[in-house]
């Protein structure tokens, strides 16, 4: 399965793990959001993750309706669109529970 949506679908996982690396460090959302280089590394990876998901193919999101595509795809353009508007705490909270749930989706799609 190593078409254009593995290829995708591997760059998705990459992204992923960069942002689980440069948030790793701290403790909570207010540290991260202050150390810039670690935040805005990882609000690009967002917008990447977005890109990466305009370039999916529309038959295989609507038969993998568990992974909330177009949510995902709606946050990079906040983040594109609205980024002094970005809730830290809101970030923090995507980080910490949502990437590794949609990593192991993307994990098993691989499979």
């Amino acid at each position: 399965m190593y078409d254009s949506i593995g290829l995708n679908l591997k760059a998705l996982l990459e992204s992923i793990d960069k942002i689980i690396l440069y948030s790793k460090e701290f403790s909570d959302a207010d540290d991260f959001y202050h150390d810039q280089k670690s935040f805005d590394a990882s609000m690009m990876q967002f917008v990447v993750i977005g890109e990466i998901i305009t370039r999916l193919d529309e038959k295989f999101k609507a038969s993998t309706p568990h992974i909330p595509w177009q949510k995902i795809k709606d946050f990079r353009n906040i983040i594109a669109h609205d980024y002094f508007g970005i809730d830290a705490d809101e970030i923090w909270d995507i980080i910490h529970h949502k990437l590794v749930p949609l990593k192991h989706d993307i994990r098993e799609l691989l499979r």
